[in-house]
């Protein structure tokens, strides 16, 4: 399936004009309305638009994976070892 783009959870909202410059059709869920909006009508939004989801809240990336949308979860785990990784680089 050929997806349009990425939505943003309103955690990651900033991460728009990064996405955008590395070419991605990025849009928050501010942009589409759904601020403050219900897990569910997130992922179905996604669903009916043919985008993947961007979120740190779990709810939301069960939800879509029970409907088949795409997520990228991205909690305090993974951002813990991204900072690892990097500091573990700088020390070498």
């Amino acid at each position: 399936m050929k997806y349009s783009g990425v939505l943003l959870d309103e955690m990651y909202s900033g991460l728009k004009p990064f996405l955008k410059i590395l070419g991605w059709n990025a849009q928050s869920v501010e942009d589409v309305g759904l601020r403050g909006a219900e897990d569910i009508d997130i992922v179905e939004h996604a669903l009916k638009n043919s985008l993947i989801i961007v979120t740190q809240d779990q709810l939301t990336a069960d939800l879509a994976r029970l409907k088949g949308v795409p997520c990228i979860l991205i909690g305090l785990v993974e951002i813990a070892k991204m900072v690892d990784e990097k500091l573990r680089k700088l020390g070498e």
